[in-house]
């Protein structure tokens, strides 16, 4: 007997008194461990300490959870389900409504023999003129360019494309009309605007006010708001050489 207390590691009064117990207990009979186990009262204060279990829990001797866990999830999940669907629906809003925006417009077009030459709906008299699927008017299609681009809508070659043969030789006052309508009933009007021709010849300054007046007259605005420069490419590149035309505008528009 000491060696086995030394390889259980016991002293032999503990050992002595687990073996009395045992012996005890095997002398109960069964039915009176059963009535002894099950009479035995179980500390209340432990049972309300437990966690919740969930409503899955199929133990008869465990508390049952109410459905209202369940239904607070459904109700939880809806809401964030809607609080996602209201972002998704502000974010698919192409404008955000702001005191003033600000567009740029740019465009260019190849100059050549038996085309006319118009600017800003004006026709000037030169021996080239662009070659455009519409009437190629640069400075239309750039003041329209700063008007969408402002908007934050597609570009003009999105929006009228010179795939489509209905715009085949169109006026560019067409694209201007549908401009000032976006503009419009996105709830702006012009602030200002400042455009740059840039082309070597012809020289604009006699045309100058003709074009400015027209494109005051598309846009629907005084004529103190519009601004219109042109300036040479000091015979550099396609430009400089007469080869081509180009045109910068910046547009302010102001909420109405």
């Amino acid at each position: 007997m000491p060696l086995v207390y030394e390889k259980i590691g016991i002293f032999p009064s503990i050992y002595t008194s687990s073996l009395r117990f045992s012996t005890k207990l095997s002398s109960i009979p069964e039915a009176m461990a059963s009535s002894l186990f099950f009479s035995t009262p179980i500390p209340t204060k432990l049972i309300s300490k437990q966690k919740p279990f969930s409503h899955h829990s199929s133990n008869p001797l465990l508390p049952q959870s109410t459905h209202k866990p369940l239904r607070s999830l459904v109700v939880s999940s809806a809401a964030a389900i809607e609080a996602e669907t209201e972002t998704s629906s502000s974010n698919s809003t192409p404008l955000k409504s702001l005191p003033f925006r600000v567009g740029h417009g740019f465009d260019l077009h190849r100059l050549e023999p038996g085309y006319p030459l118009i600017i800003g709906g004006i026709n000037i008299p030169h021996d080239k003129g662009c070659e455009a699927h519409s009437d190629g008017d640069v400075l239309l299609h750039c003041v329209v360019d700063a008007i969408l681009g402002a908007l934050g809508l597609p570009d003009i070659g999105q929006i009228f494309p010179d795939t489509d043969p209905k715009w085949k030789g169109a006026p560019s006052s067409v694209f201007m009309e549908e401009a000032v309508r976006l503009m419009h009933e996105a709830g702006y009007e012009l602030g200002n605007l400042d455009a740059t021709l840039i082309l070597q010849r012809p020289k604009v300054s006699p045309h100058k006010e003709s074009i400015r007046a027209n494109l005051c007259k598309l846009l629907g605005a005084d004529p103190s708001v519009v601004n219109l420069k042109a300036k040479t490419h000091e015979k550099v590149d396609s430009l400089g050489e007469n080869r081509s035309i180009a045109a910068h505008t910046v547009v302010l528009l102001m909420k109405k």
